[in-house]
């Protein structure tokens, strides 16, 4: 926190020897998160008494609580003392921690890779394998910012001449990197999944960018303050009459809007796909903000072989075609040279329209990085290009191939030819590798003989 404000944001705003302000109250009722914006003058922050940890006296922090547009809720606390003048500024995610965590790993080749916009949480750690440097995960505060930052010089007060000729050699390495005289590696791993490196040949791949998404560890969880089961608390079994209920019947409970954090409910139903399997559809209505959410969940275990389904659109009438796209599918369309990794958009249970629309939705209208500051006209010129053309595939103008590859094999798009076999869709199964296996969580798994127990004393 900034300067030494004692308590924790949840519940309320900490104070330091001040009650509750006007402002507080005004931010209270009229929404906690405010979005930025430059006509807003009644934007203002709340002000409240803290300890100052350079000197000891009365400082003064202010907080605001706001929403950065096409991002998330922040907190940008600011604290100053007015008897040392010492300060500090913070800005902490208040935003929701994501199902699975990420890690980002650049390939930095020239200086061109350096002007990346980069998204790094205070949960999340950075590496650069070349220097064996690493900065440990909860060292380093939040920051939004592009990949070349100035190295600031910092004097070094060290006794030992030997540890200072390391310190210096190591700056000078840095300088280098910055300059890019030699290829390095950056590494930003983040359990929380709030962390970001931008692709600027979005909607393309990027060959020196690799994204993958992972399931954290009961530690990471810990460490992330989230809560798991009590040890030795047993589950309890779901008998026939349990699942026919879900058959029939629409489930709801309480959860919280992910947009705007107000409570709201969710729906849950099992529906049997035909032809397929079972899947469990959650619905989210948020009555405060309206925004609304739904997810599918696969309700079988992962299949023993991966599947790839590439159809064939043809004809504006393959827009209507049912299809399930799990959390593990990727999606790729060759002709627009255009891939989507697992979990970009999650699970969903829509149609091939749908799912275009979706796509062009994340690609082009929710894209942060084609408005404000950060646009260029070059990458906003080829991201609206991509978007006319995925409208032209949806009118049935321009043919193209839809691949959907899952390495769960729980994915599914409708045979309208079905029981007989579908001309423009290919369904193959084959072998995940070793590498798929290890993103599913697979390779680790111990699936035989866990019931044998030794019983010896």
């Amino acid at each position: 926190m900034a300067g030494g404000m004692p308590g924790g944001m949840p519940g309320g705003f900490p104070g330091a020897g001040g009650a509750p302000s006007g402002e507080e109250e005004r931010v209270r009722g009229d929404g906690v998160f405010k979005d930025i914006s430059a006509d807003d003058d009644d934007a203002q922050p709340t002000v409240i008494d803290s300890l100052c940890m350079n000197c000891y006296q009365n400082g003064t922090t202010r907080l605001l609580l706001t929403k950065i547009p096409f991002f998330k809720e922040l907190i940008v606390s600011s604290f100053t003392c007015a008897h040392c003048s010492w300060s500090n500024t913070e800005v902490q995610a208040a935003g929701r921690i994501q199902d699975r965590g990420v890690c980002y790993t650049l390939k930095v080749t020239s200086k061109q890779d350096l002007n990346r916009e980069v998204v790094k949480s205070d949960s999340a750690s950075a590496r650069i394998p070349e220097l064996d440097f690493e900065i440990p995960a909860f060292t380093q505060k939040g920051c939004m910012s592009i990949g070349q930052r100035k190295i600031n010089p910092t004097t070094f007060q060290a006794t030992d001449p030997e540890v200072a000729e390391k310190i210096d050699e190591f700056v000078g390495k840095l300088k280098k990197l910055k300059d890019v005289e030699c290829e390095f590696t950056l590494v930003i791993d983040d359990p929380s999944g709030n962390s970001f490196v931008e692709n600027p040949l979005a909607p393309q791949q990027d060959q020196d960018l690799c994204v993958s998404f992972y399931t954290r560890t009961p530690q990471q969880n810990a460490q992330l303050g989230i809560q798991d089961n009590e040890a030795g608390q047993e589950e309890e079994d779901t008998t026939g009459s349990d699942l026919e209920t879900m058959r029939n019947e629409v489930l709801m409970f309480n959860t919280n809007c992910p947009e705007c954090n107000a409570p709201a409910s969710t729906n849950m139903k099992l529906v049997q796909i035909p032809h397929f399997k079972e899947v469990i559809i959650m619905a989210t209505n948020c009555d405060s903000c309206g925004h609304r959410t739904n997810e599918v969940k696969s309700g079988g275990a992962t299949e023993e072989l991966g599947t790839r389904i590439s159809l064939h659109l043809t004809d504006p009438s393959d827009m209507s075609r049912d299809l399930l796209k799990s959390e593990t599918c990727c999606v790729l369309i060759p002709e627009l040279e255009f891939e989507l990794g697992m979990a970009a958009l999650g699970g969903k249970f829509t149609t091939v329209e749908g799912l275009l629309k979706d796509i062009k939705d994340l690609v082009v209208s929710k894209n942060p990085f084609i408005c404000g500051d950060s646009a260029s006209s070059d990458r906003t010129q080829k991201l609206e290009a991509f978007g006319e053309k995925i409208d032209q595939v949806i009118s049935g103008a321009t043919p193209v191939h839809l691949i959907l590859d899952d390495p769960a094999g729980n994915s599914y798009v409708q045979n309208i030819y079905a029981p007989d076999a579908d001309p423009e869709m290919k369904v193959e199964k084959y072998t995940r590798t070793f590498e798929q296996n290890e993103d599913l969580g697979l390779n680790d798994m111990k699936t035989e003989g866990y019931e044998q127990v030794d019983c010896e004393t």
